[in-house]
């Protein structure tokens, strides 16, 4: 039995998305395990690297393929605070990650409203923190609204 449970490590993906929060990108944060390791920690970078493709969980996988020295993630497990989009679960395809877990759902552009294939190896859990990591995310755009 592992020590950590799937609430420790969505914390830690969760203060990855604090940390997006403080830099005024989208507070989606990631990490990604490896038998009881996180091997990898992003958050979001759209704004700072003026990238649409940056989210947390492309910025986890490459950083996750870097440590291992390999491109397919079969035995690690993804954490992240909100439901993936078509393109990172589609990414998420050619890792081969072999567990997502996320804490709030996407209802309009959430892989799973979208039907993304995944891989088919890779199980999935939602629901995680579901309601800190969406509070982040409604404060975030709140926040944003009354700015504009």
């Amino acid at each position: 039995m592992e020590p950590f449970t799937d609430e420790y490590f969505m914390r830690k993906a969760l203060q990855e998305a604090e940390i997006a929060f403080d830099k005024g990108e989208v507070p989606v944060g990631a990490v990604i395990v490896l038998k009881g390791r996180i091997i990898a920690r992003a958050h979001n970078l759209t704004e700072q690297l003026n990238d649409v493709t940056a989210h947390a969980e492309m910025q986890a996988y490459t950083s996750a393929a870097d440590f291992l020295g390999g491109k397919y993630l079969k035995d690690c497990i993804l954490y992240v605070t909100l439901e993936p989009c078509q393109m990172c679960a589609g990414a998420s395809y050619w890792t081969q990650i072999g567990k997502i877990v996320y804490g709030a759902s996407e209802p309009k552009l959430g892989f799973s409203v979208l039907k993304t294939k995944l891989h088919p190896k890779t199980k999935v859990k939602g629901g995680i923190l579901e309601e800190e990591c969406s509070k982040l995310l409604k404060k975030f755009f709140i926040e944003k609204r009354n700015l504009n």
